[in-house]
């Protein structure tokens, strides 16, 4: 099945806590207990999520692998708005740091078009998608490898990254909370996003709109690192007063518009 928005959101929240009450989904999404059953059960018929008495989870027996298609294929339009506003904006001759995050591998597959480019990453995803790539030089952090998002971490991958100081610095964030927070669930996280956000000339949260104000316990930075935000469809508030309080840039790719972005590092 294709979730419609309700469900995806439904679905971002139960993968976020990995067990949630039917009654806490219901109060997060603003609809009645009623729909939540209805939406959990279309859910559950088609493998995305596990039902228990009063509640739902991550189903038990979803690998890896097939948890990351799932992610990749949630909100795929939006984040290749995202992907496409920022490549617009890309020279060719430019270096770049990637995240790890089913976003910042979106920006892997449009930059296609780019040519002369160094890409240093610590996410096999992205290595492998610009492994195709004719123009593109990719150098991959060592370290040890995660099955869930086959990001590589430790001392040996961060030490790594900050051997480079390049152009554009691309991060994700499972999560932005209204005190500035960038929220996510690992704390080994924190220092490889601070390598890239240190070791970047500008430093872009690419990020779609329902991360906005989702929770997630580990705060792994904050949104005043970083120099821009490009995200799908207008934030809800208070963040587009915040980040012009913070003096961040804001790139919206609705599917009206696309904001154009003019980085400083070109």
């Amino acid at each position: 099945m294709t979730p419609n928005p309700r469900q995806t959101k439904l679905l971002d929240e139960v993968r976020v806590r990995g067990a949630v009450s039917v009654e806490r989904l219901a109060e997060r999404l603003g609809v009645t207990l009623q729909t939540v059953r209805r939406d959990v059960q279309r859910l559950a018929e088609a493998g995305l999520v596990a039902r228990f008495h009063g509640g739902v989870s991550v189903p038990a027996k979803t690998s890896s692998a097939d948890a990351w298609r799932q992610r990749q294929s949630t909100r795929s339009e939006g984040k290749t708005r995202i992907a496409q506003a920022v490549v617009a904006a890309i020279p060719d001759g430019s270096s770049l740091m990637l995240g790890v995050g089913t976003t910042v591998e979106a920006v892997a597959r449009e930059l296609s078009v780019r040519r002369r480019l160094h890409v240093v990453t610590h996410s096999v995803h992205v290595a492998n998608i610009l492994a195709e790539h004719p123009d593109c030089r990719v150098h991959l952090a060592g370290g040890l490898l995660r099955a869930r998002d086959r990001g590589i971490e430790g001392e040996i991958a961060v030490d790594f990254m900050r051997q480079f100081k390049v152009d554009f610095g691309l991060i994700s964030a499972v999560g932005l909370d209204a005190d500035g927070s960038l929220r996510d669930q690992d704390y080994r996280d924190q220092k490889m996003l601070h390598a890239v956000i240190e070791q970047s000339r500008e430093s872009w949260l690419l990020v779609d709109v329902s991360k906005f104000h989702r929770p997630a316990m580990i705060e792994i930075g904050r949104l005043n690192q970083v120099d821009r935000v490009v995200t799908d469809a207008p934030p809800p508030p208070p963040f587009p007063e915040l980040l012009e309080q913070l003096n961040v840039a804001l790139t919206v790719a609705s599917t009206e518009h696309i904001e154009a972005i003019n980085p400083s590092a070109s």
